[in-house]
């Protein structure tokens, strides 16, 4: 089980970092979702993976810690899923009108000049071709 959760984490900050490195405002969003599922995911690996197990104290029930989970874990991946949830719908709403403002999804807000130009000069390109065709 502990296995299985290392390498979802893993996997999980792997593909996280490599959006966030991509210039595109959606990539990095997706990017950012993951890794804050990661590190939700390693938070509640720090409180001792159990299986059913119950986090609370019950009456007439063994009192070592060997019967229950941790349930602060638990109360702060709860809460993080609800923070994330909100920023994540704040930055695509904030991404689709930055893409309405600026024409495109570019971190920057604009493409480097160099990358439009060589763009300029392959459509020239393609509408020579098409006009001797």
């Amino acid at each position: 089980m502990e296995l299985a959760l290392a390498s979802a984490i893993g996997v999980l900050t792997a593909a996280g970092i490599y959006l966030l490195l991509r210039a595109r405002s959606f990539d990095v969003i997706l990017g950012m979702t993951l890794l804050s599922y990661a590190t939700n995911l390693l938070i509640f690996a720090c409180g001792r993976v159990v299986a059913g197990k119950p986090p609370v104290l019950r009456a007439f029930a063994p009192t070592t810690l060997a019967h229950y989970t941790d349930p602060l874990p638990q109360a702060l991946v709860l809460t993080a899923i609800v923070i994330a949830f909100a920023m994540t719908a704040v930055s695509i709403v904030l991404a689709i009108r930055s893409r309405a403002d600026n024409g495109s999804d570019h971190v920057d807000g604009a493409e480097g000049e160099r990358l439009q130009e060589a763009r300029n000069l392959a459509r020239q390109q393609r509408r020579k071709l098409r006009r001797r065709a």
